[in-house]
């Protein structure tokens, strides 16, 4: 870390001392900017993804492009973007739970509160808790009660331990009761695709994910996250008597610490346009995303929010 530290300092003074400051990155940026995804194909950060790189484009002048990078519950692409070059054109497209919540249950290879600086908070979303459309299981109470019956019975698939699936799964056997077997996957795509082939019994998912499964009636929403419900006839947590920040993710998209501060705000820029951008808000809509954004400085300050509640969280679960 030191050493990182000492490397990057010693790169900003020499570019001083040129005279390249500002006019090396006046003309930020020069190539594609390459965004990491430490996540599998499919879900959703992928499917927002996508709809981001084929926009921004036009106000940075500049193609964006995804690269997918999942592994070890998100931490192989959050590595590499810790050991990219500050420079711009290398991001990373993560959410609160890999960003702040990891950090206190692993030895990460990197440190999230020194080795990233936040751009933008592109949106959040409301978790729901899924089965597939032949299930058994037609009301949350129900999987519920099945699961309590039997320790380990019913398999969840998730997106990797302590990632956006997990923790509201743990969150929900903590309040219920109820006793799932948690198998894990890289990435809530490939989850999803685990419940739909028959090899988990219930999952958890996002409304980008869920969109075209619902219309197939390939999948049966059985509860959502938050106090409002997101479909008609479905309850929503609160309702059901789990109350708190349970199930939300926050999109968030980081830059290695260093970035200078010119190209920072030339990503802030182009990530503010986006909100005005009929097109942009069309397809998240279709989606069935929200476009609440957070610029990276506000959303620093919930990074140390989240930093200490994710440490009370832990320690509340595993105990």
């Amino acid at each position: 870390m030191l050493l990182k530290t000492l490397k990057r300092t010693v790169g900003a003074a020499l570019v001083a001392a040129l005279g390249l400051g500002t006019a090396a990155y006046a003309e930020y940026p020069e190539k594609p900017i390459t965004l990491v995804i430490p996540l599998g194909a499919g879900g959703s950060h992928d499917l927002n993804a996508r709809v981001i790189t084929s926009i921004i484009p036009q106000y940075l002048e500049q193609a964006m492009i995804v690269r997918l990078s999942p592994g070890a519950g998100g931490q192989k692409g959050t590595q590499e973007v810790a050991n990219a070059a500050p420079d711009g054109y290398t991001l990373l497209f993560s959410h609160n739970y890999i960003d702040m919540l990891q950090q206190h249950v692993e030895n990460l290879p990197y440190n999230p509160n020194e080795d990233f600086v936040p751009v933008a908070r592109v949106n959040y979303a409301p978790i729901a808790v899924v089965v597939r459309g032949d299930s058994e299981f037609n009301t949350f109470q129900e999987l519920v009660d099945a699961a309590s019956a039997n320790p380990g019975s019913i398999d969840m698939s998730h997106s990797g331990n302590w990632g956006a699936l997990f923790v509201p799964a743990a969150q929900i056997m903590k309040e219920t009761g109820a006793a799932f077997n948690l198998v894990p996957f890289q990435g809530g795509g490939p989850a999803m695709q685990a419940l739909l082939s028959g090899d988990a019994d219930v999952t958890m998912g996002f409304p980008s994910v869920l969109g075209s499964l619902l219309d197939a009636g390939k999948v049966k929403v059985l509860a959502t996250a938050g106090e409002e419900r997101i479909y008609e006839d479905v309850p929503s947590f609160a309702e059901l008597g789990i109350g708190g920040d349970v199930g939300f993710m926050h999109r968030v998209v980081l830059a290695p610490a260093g970035t200078p501060d010119d190209v920072i705000a030339k990503l802030t820029e182009a990530f503010t346009a986006l909100q005005e951008d009929k097109t942009y808000n069309n397809l998240m809509g279709r989606l069935g995303e929200n476009t609440d954004f957070i610029d990276g400085e506000k959303y620093q300050m919930m990074r140390q929010d989240q930093n200490g509640a994710y440490k009370d969280l832990v320690e509340s679960i595993t105990q």
